[in-house]
């Protein structure tokens, strides 16, 4: 790859360690984009034993470059993003990679349009860790940092993207109880919902 194509595309990617996303990590602070891929590739390194039939280096890949697009449009939380919020980052995605020289071009489009499809193996296990990553950074942050709806979203988001494997689906459940156990630790959430605040809480208590 050209040395100057390879620096301006560096450039580009430079900002998801700018961009920061919804949620916060266990310091206080809003994570960046950058920070989510990395665990999220992590996650799927980890998968090897339980996916043996499943080609983890392009997981690995999936896991990567899924939200390069952001570098340019931004993080929008999952609960507010659009269908054409979804068509305006995969037309920039297109056009960026566009930039790119071959192999490498075709190699990542080729790879977005397996994910958007979701129909292969590889494909469902990179889309179920990205649901469940943002759901277990949730549990690590702080829960004032939750917003009302985020209680509901811990028990439901990302049940139908583990729905393809019974590992997949035990891992989610046991996110939802960490999730579950974390709402009802919290003393002044329960003070606030004993003085009628906060009915929807209610059912983690």
């Amino acid at each position: 790859m050209d040395s100057r194509a390879f620096l301006d595309f560096l450039k580009i990617a430079e900002r998801l360690k700018c961009n920061t996303r919804h949620s916060y990590t266990s310091s206080g602070r809003h994570e960046s984009v950058a920070e989510h891929s990395w665990r999220l590739t992590m996650m799927a390194y980890f998968m090897q034993d339980e996916f043996p039939e499943a080609d983890i280096d392009k997981v690995i890949k999936m896991c990567i470059f899924h939200d390069m697009g952001e570098a340019i449009t931004g993080d929008i939380p999952a609960f507010e993003k659009t269908t054409a919020d979804s068509e305006h980052e995969n037309s920039v995605m297109d056009e960026l990679l566009d930039t790119l020289p071959e192999p490498y071009k075709t190699d990542l489009k080729e790879l977005f349009a397996e994910m958007e499809a979701l129909e292969t193996l590889e494909a469902k296990i990179y889309k179920a860790l990205d649901k469940l990553e943002a759901l277990i950074q949730h549990n690590e942050a702080d829960l004032s940092t939750w917003i009302p709806l985020e209680y509901d979203l811990q028990m439901t988001y990302g049940t139908k993207e583990c729905s393809f494997s019974e590992y997949m689906k035990s891992l989610r459940d046991m996110v939802r109880e960490d999730s579950r156990k974390k709402a009802g630790m919290d003393t002044n959430n329960k003070n606030l919902l004993h003085r009628g605040k906060t009915p929807m809480y209610s059912k983690f208590f």
